[in-house]
């Protein structure tokens, strides 16, 4: 499995933003801002069951089952299923944690799984990919599953060319198939295909599978005192401001 931590990737060459014909983005965080949904679509059960836990520390709680639960799966000790069923089971292992022996509604805990299909768009997003979408073929590259991805996107509006989720490649960034097999599905070498990401080890590992990376930080991901990712760590290809920024770069 290719290193997460962010450290410096191999030796490059830069490549010319002439040759990337598609732009992909990480979506949860980088696209999305999944912990003020969460939060939000948390708080009535919260409520309703005496939780006695903050929204955003829910939030927090089930993100952070998030990369443990993928990681059985990249060592190849578990097949491949969609993150709507990790989402799925973190939700039950975090409810466990939270209220011992307590039990829940079916219908509760699948729609309360759906929340993860109903995220907000950072306010940047929109006009930026509408500005990207006249230059290069734009679509997301998320763990995220092809069902999540087009709710998502129906919801907020994403003006994606093509979604292709983690179950077009059966592996979990940031194993390398996840990114090459992007590519591959839109007839691409990898080195014509940019990832856009606010998590500079997701770019670490995008460029060693060999696709050109851009950097967009996104500061309050994780809530006001974030303390990661919130600069680039290597010299990749494009660092913007935003999305509309790095429309411009591209001459949208």
């Amino acid at each position: 499995m290719p290193d997460i931590s962010g450290t410096r990737a191999a030796d490059h060459t830069q490549r010319p933003l002439s040759q990337i014909k598609a732009v992909v983005f990480d979506t949860f965080g980088t696209v999305v801002d999944w912990r003020t949904g969460i939060a939000r679509e948390a708080a009535p059960f919260i409520a309703r069951h005496g939780l006695g836990v903050a929204p955003e520390a829910f939030a927090d709680g089930w993100r952070r089952r998030y990369q443990p639960a993928m990681e059985p799966i990249r060592a190849g000790q578990r097949p491949y299923v969609p993150l709507d069923t990790l989402h799925r089971e973190n939700l039950v292992d975090l409810l466990a944690e939270l209220a011992p022996g307590a039990t829940w509604p079916e219908e509760e805990l699948s729609e309360l799984t759906r929340s993860w299909h109903r995220l907000d768009p950072w306010p940047d997003v929109i006009a930026g990919l509408a500005r990207l979408k006249q230059r290069t073929i734009i679509g997301p590259l998320s763990n995220g599953n092809i069902a999540l991805l087009v709710n998502m996107a129906k919801r907020a509006g994403l003006p994606w060319d093509v979604i292709l989720g983690s179950d077009i490649s059966r592996a979990y960034k940031p194993h390398p198939t996840a990114y090459t097999a992007t590519a591959a599905a839109l007839g691409i070498a990898p080195a014509e295909c940019m990832l856009v990401a606010a998590h500079n080890g997701d770019l670490t590992a995008a460029r060693r599978a060999g696709l050109a990376t851009g950097f967009v930080a996104r500061p309050r991901e994780h809530g006001p005192r974030q303390t990661i990712d919130l600069a680039p760590s290597d010299d990749w290809e494009v660092v913007a401001s935003d999305f509309v920024d790095l429309a411009e770069r591209f001459g949208c």
